[in-house]
């Protein structure tokens, strides 16, 4: 089962290209605080923006780095059921653990169509699928009884839900395996949702405090209601690190601590601006011991 805390590594760029000095420092900073797994080629690496070339390069470099140390889940899901598919074949072909597989953006398939998409990608691939349910990025959400119904599949493995509200999480958590991973997606919400039964959390704040999510989460699974009061302190620097659309400010906070070499983004998206740059390093201030 995959569980604990997963950094949805970010994609560093230097002059248009990808930053591979950077991305092996942001990954030896990770392992070295205790970092449980990694996402390659998820939302928070910009992987819209990223060639199928890019991509396999960026997993064949972190397989080899990591060494198996931590499992790997890649991310190959797209709103093309064929693409989807072809791509995660090609990664399956390196020494990962799982796939990552996003419920279809913008053409909004209804909820057969999400049972006939997942299943299509689980029969084709030869490693475990995790599901990512973000409505916030692809409108279409999955179902509670759908996701029952693709639990059921011994290829699908696990879900990444990333829907804040937890109401929808409840509706399913009791009613698939034990084996069957429940990760959230969702920084604010990630101890909650690890106290209501979760078992991890694919998180972007693990970026600037590997370390302290892992202590959080851990107590949040072994259900320390402690750890509620205790996160719920940390609100200021996790908001801050959503400002506006994600990567955009975690990247902006690595290359400010001095793990990546520039906060450059690819367009559309675009560098955080000196103002919200300062705005975000001063909500650090007060949280030293842990960032």
């Amino acid at each position: 089962m995959f569980k604990g805390v997963y950094t949805a590594l970010v994609t560093p760029f230097l002059n248009g290209e990808i930053d591979f000095p950077s991305l092996d420092k942001l990954i030896d900073q990770q392992l070295s605080n205790g970092i449980q797994g990694f996402v390659v080629c998820g939302t928070t690496a910009e992987s819209p923006t990223l060639t199928n070339q890019e991509k396999l390069e960026l997993l064949q470099f972190t397989t080899e780095r990591v060494k198996g140390k931590v499992p790997i889940l890649f991310g190959s899901g797209s709103n093309c059921t064929k693409k989807t598919i072809e791509l995660s074949q090609a990664a399956c072909e390196f020494k990962i653990d799982g796939l990552l597989v996003v419920v279809p953006y913008y053409n909004k398939p209804p909820q057969e169509g999400l049972l006939a998409h997942f299943t299509a990608v689980a029969d084709a691939s030869n490693k475990p699928i995790v599901m990512y349910n973000v409505p916030g990025r692809t409108v279409t959400s999955l179902a509670a009884d759908t996701i029952i119904e693709l639990a059921k599949h011994p290829n699908i493995r696990g879900i990444k839900e990333a829907d804040g509200d937890l109401n929808n999480f409840s509706k399913y958590k009791s009613a698939v395996g034990d084996d069957f991973a429940l990760l959230s997606g969702d920084d604010e919400s990630c101890v909650s949702f690890c106290l209501l039964g979760g078992h991890g959390v694919i998180s972007v704040c693990s970026h600037v405090a590997p370390a302290a999510m892992v202590k959080w989460i851990h107590r949040a699974i072994n259900k320390d209601e402690s750890v509620r009061e205790e996160y719920r302190r940390q609100q200021l620097w996790i908001s801050n690190l959503y400002m506006t659309s994600n990567p955009i400010p975690v990247k902006a906070a690595l290359n400010q601590k001095g793990v990546i070499a520039s906060k450059e983004m690819r367009l559309p998206l675009v560098e955080l601006n000196d103002t919200m740059t300062s705005q975000l390093m001063k909500s650090f201030e007060n949280f030293q011991d842990i960032l």
